[in-house]
């Protein structure tokens, strides 16, 4: 059997490698990028489609053969069950390796040439659909995206594309992947250029625009049927001020998401026995669910119950509703929710499952907006339409979470069809998004890369910094000074070059200081001391130096920081030369302009 699966795996990947072939050759690049982006958005809406339909069955097929032996209770476990499996498939079949969440995409963009493994064809579809499918409760979003990623990527990679190619063909498969599970092919562009891509280029935006058509009409002939459905009224003046306190709400609670995912990945990093680790995740998320229920899987059932006014169908039968007066029991619980979502996704995603965080999120924002149009109500300050605040409430939260207000606003437009709510969508993704940005600059998915010492300057554009070679920077025509040289004979050297800064080195090339023309411009006019006073009684000893092999983000802190024009080089203590700011930035240019080239 083993033999079968990889005898066609084999066939389909040369099958598919000399289809690539056969097209790159007979057609133009151009036309040939826009047959590939095709290619993989049709690929990435079937994987979306195998994806779906693995966790439907995962939803219905346990739960009808545990009530007909007449364990239903044992239910309240599936998503602890899910867990281990997810654990269990990683380590049976893909060498116990596999990685969540979109950072290490964004990773593999900045510092690995796009170049997604082969596993992630495969591993997130299967481990998130057992995951999900079981009651974990998280989104099918991020294992989607990375599915979308790696066809892209292993698809350029087989025609032998280059990095540009092949990052424009993976975010094509991750554009794909969004647009395929929310039938929303405009958010799933703009989500790619906000969140993944290192620079945006209008030759880039056909490709995608093509594969997230072509993966929403496969998945929607396929697997039909709106995610939401949205009976609204448009928004009004007078609502405004409420829109705006909701948007500083979602900032708020989008700062509180992101340091509770973060909070718990810690916690759990602790834990050496993954089989441990997901009993006990898996067990606190059993609990949680079970005291709070609509924590349960995705929670997008909960959701179209808020927009539909089936307020009391999400707290039936809870505790609450019998010790509490019913408005207030249902405010209570919706704050339990809003805070309490983020952690059990936490818990199924760092104990071992997976699953991403865009479902939970949209499922928090729908109840923070509806807890402020209800907690309004309840006091009596304004009667404001609620569907209206859970759908804006769900780009808040997406906004402030991923920092991509475009992609709240427009994932929401499409999968809602609220097109008259795209006021009052601005006002709060821009709110959420300016708080959560400025109190946290990394979102959910860079603040990880960032705390291992991954900047990202002007976002995406760091990529272009890191092509520059720092040994192309160095400039070495600089005077050097013996420590005990007399300031006359440093004047004739002076006079002899163009240069302001003066190294002093000692015999063994070591760097001691730099002179500059400040520290010499008091002596310069008192020829007396001409012949007393020596060069290292003037120099800087203090002057910012690297190593030759330090990270090109060290040199620019360093010129930030500090507002300083040079930067001394040296290699294993030796004195080599000078980087300077404007050097650095005409590099920087060149990069562009060589990246420019390369376009298709």
């Amino acid at each position: 059997m083993k033999f079968r699966i990889k005898y066609f795996k084999v066939n389909l990947k040369l099958i598919l490698r000399e289809v690539l072939t056969f097209l790159r050759q007979r057609v133009e690049f151009k036309t040939f990028i826009i047959l590939s982006s095709i290619i993989v958005g049709i690929a990435s809406g079937l994987a979306a489609v195998l994806l779906k339909n693995i966790v439907h069955f995962f939803q219905q097929e346990p739960t009808k053969f545990l009530n007909e032996i007449g364990f239903d209770y044992f239910l309240l476990f599936t998503p602890l069950l899910g867990i281990i499996l997810s654990v269990a498939v990683v380590q049976l079949f893909f060498n116990g390796k596999m990685t969540t969440g979109l950072s290490n995409v964004i990773y593999t963009i900045l510092r690995k040439s796009s170049d997604i493994p082969r596993r992630d064809l495969l591993s997130h579809i299967f481990t998130s659909g057992i995951t999900i499918g079981l009651g974990g409760s998280a989104g099918l979003e991020a294992p989607i995206v990375v599915t979308g990623a790696a066809i892209g990527s292993n698809a350029a990679k087989e025609v032998r594309f280059n990095y540009q190619t092949r990052t424009l063909l993976l975010a094509c498969g991750s554009a794909a992947g969004i647009s395929a599970i929310f039938n929303s092919p405009i958010a799933g562009v703009i989500f790619a250029f906000e969140v993944l891509l290192p620079e945006f280029s209008i030759a880039s935006f056909i490709p995608l625009l093509i594969a997230s058509a072509s993966s929403a009409v496969l998945s929607k002939f396929l697997y039909s049927g709106q995610l939401f459905y949205l009976v609204t009224k448009t928004w009004q003046l007078e609502s405004i001020p409420y829109y705006i306190i909701l948007g500083i709400l979602c900032g708020l609670v989008s700062l509180y998401i992101i340091k509770i995912t973060h909070f718990t990945d810690n916690k759990f990093n602790r834990f050496s026995n993954k089989i441990l680790k997901a009993f006990v995740g898996g067990f606190i998320l059993c609990v949680l669910i079970f005291l709070i229920p609509p924590l349960y899987g995705e929670g997008y059932n909960s959701i179209m119950d808020l927009l539909s006014g089936n307020y009391e169908t999400i707290i039936n039968n809870n505790l609450l509703l019998k010790i509490l007066d019913k408005d207030i029991a249902i405010i209570l619980f919706a704050v339990l929710i809003v805070l309490f979502k983020v952690i059990a996704t936490a818990l199924t995603i760092n104990s071992g499952g997976n699953g991403g965080i865009i479902a939970p999120s949209l499922f928090t924002g729908a109840f923070t907006g509806f807890l402020l149009a209800n907690l309004m109500k309840y006091f009596g300050i304004i009667d404001l339409n609620h569907p209206n605040f859970i759908a804006v409430g769900m780009a808040g939260i997406l906004s402030g979470v991923l920092h991509a207000p475009l992609t709240g606003i427009f994932l929401i437009v499409e999968v809602t069809g609220g097109y008259n709510l795209i006021v009052p969508l601005m006002i709060v993704s821009a709110l959420s998004f300016f708080i959560s940005r400025y109190f946290h600059p990394h979102s959910i998915y860079t603040a990880s890369l960032a705390k291992k010492g991954i900047e990202f300057r002007s976002e995406k554009e760091k990529y272009f910094i890191q092509q520059i070679d720092i040994v192309e920077l160095v400039e070495t025509d600089f005077i050097k000074i013996s420590p005990n040289m007399t300031i006359g004979n440093l004047m004739k050297n002076i006079a002899a070059t163009k240069r302001n800064i003066f190294p002093v080195v000692d015999e063994n090339e070591k760097l001691l200081g730099v002179i500059t023309l400040n520290d010499i411009r008091e002596v310069m006019m008192n020829s007396e001391v001409y012949n007393v006073l020596l060069a290292y009684e003037i120099m800087n000893p203090n002057f910012y130096s690297i190593e030759l092999n330090s990270d090109i983000n060290k040199i620019l802190d360093i010129f930030e920081d500090q507002q300083i024009w040079n930067v001394a080089v040296t290699q294993k203590g030796k004195y080599l030369g000078f980087i300077s700011k404007s050097n650095l930035f005409n590099k920087y240019i060149s990069a562009l302009s060589e990246n420019e080239k390369e376009k298709i």
